[in-house]
């Protein structure tokens, strides 16, 4: 807490002028922004090498998944900000291999699966759509969820089952570095 003293002392090496204490205020809202967005991808970036930060990814959605699976009958409320939370970490997610992997995929040769996994996608944003409207109906909201958390979790298994080892196979160390710095840029832009 500013005491009346710091303040005076802030006044005086500004000379008071808003100008400048506007200008303090932006930064430190750009660093506070900064900061939270380096927090929120702050997992993903230190699990390791991208195929681990993927899965670690992977994992954390779908424990998304249950808490949403273990809502009460009549919770919209709480369901409604769960389906928020996992929105915004499918689409941070999304971004991430739409931008960073399936392109990697396609310059090792393997366009067909990528295209695959980028269509997959497409049925991600459809769940994302219909499931606000669920939220008050408790059978159709669970019907619909589990079928979603089926689906993508098929897509899950896949990628690292099969297409994340044999992209990690074709790459050199410094591929993978360069690849899991691109991942993680594109990352904190939704972060």
């Amino acid at each position: 807490m500013a005491t009346h003293a710091h303040m005076s002392r802030f006044k005086a090496a500004t000379g008071g002028n808003a100008l400048v204490g506007a200008g303090v205020g932006a930064t430190l809202a750009l660093l506070a922004a900064f900061g939270r967005k380096l927090a929120v991808q702050a997992p993903t970036a230190l699990a390791g090498d991208w195929d681990k930060a993927l899965a670690l990814e992977h994992k954390m959605t779908l424990a998304l998944f249950d808490k949403l699976r273990d809502t009460e009958p009549g919770a919209s409320g709480r369901r409604t900000v769960l389906l928020t939370q996992l929105k915004h970490a499918l689409g941070k997610h999304a971004l991430e291999e739409e931008n960073a992997i399936y392109p990697a995929l396609r310059l090792a040769g393997m366009d067909a699966e990528a295209d695959a996994l980028n269509d997959d996608h497409g049925y991600v944003k459809q769940y994302l759509y219909e499931l606000p409207d669920l939220v008050k109906d408790d059978e159709a909201f669970r019907e619909k969820l589990a079928a979603f958390r089926a689906d993508i979790e098929r897509h899950m298994r896949q990628e690292e089952n099969d297409l994340f080892p044999r992209l990690k196979a074709a790459l050199d160390e410094a591929g993978t570095s360069r690849l899991t710095r691109r991942m993680n840029q594109e990352g904190l832009k939704l972060a």
